[in-house]
């Protein structure tokens, strides 16, 4: 996909889901967010990877390690006229932050989406995150006006979900 400077970023296979999930550990400690299950995060995370009709996972991988990852989710939109994705993690490692993997990471996922014939990627960001705002933004991601998000557990959860402020892993 692509390599500059000794970074590839890259799509996710299921042989990666174990670091992926390291990576996902250190993100929701990052942010706050309970409940991580090692087996459940590395299930999930193979099941998506397995199945490219529920989402695609990009990496970012330095010296043979991965230090990044972006997880896309999609869903159909009858009023954005076909499928969309979503992302639904975002996280750079601390020592690779601030060093264009994030925004290589949203770039590649962006252009692969669109060849697969996505018509919209989109997020929730918490709303006192302003860093992670500037970000997206300079990635061309703006508000929807006159819309906010609600959810409605189905089931009942693991705890997971931190205060206002998350969404920032970059």
């Amino acid at each position: 996909m692509g390599r500059r400077l000794g970074m590839l970023i890259r799509l996710a296979t299921t042989e990666d889901a174990g670091a992926i999930a390291a990576l996902v550990r250190r993100y929701w400690v990052f942010e706050s967010i309970g409940g991580f299950d090692l087996r459940r995060v590395r299930t999930l995370l193979r099941a998506v990877l397995s199945q490219p009709d529920l989402g695609a996972c990009w990496v970012a991988e330095a010296d043979g390690r991965l230090c990044g990852y972006l997880l896309a989710v999609f869903m159909f939109s009858l009023e954005h006229g076909g499928l969309m994705a979503e992302i639904d993690e975002l996280f750079v490692s601390s020592a690779k932050r601030r060093a264009g993997v994030g925004s290589r990471l949203v770039t590649a996922a962006a252009r692969d989406l669109g060849r697969r014939g996505l018509v919209r990627l989109q997020l929730e960001l918490g709303v006192d995150n302003k860093r992670a705002l500037q970000f997206y933004r300079r990635h061309g991601f703006r508000r929807r006006a006159g819309f906010q998000l609600l959810d409605k557990a189905l089931r009942k959860p693991p705890s997971r979900r931190s205060p206002p402020g998350r969404g920032g892993g970059i």
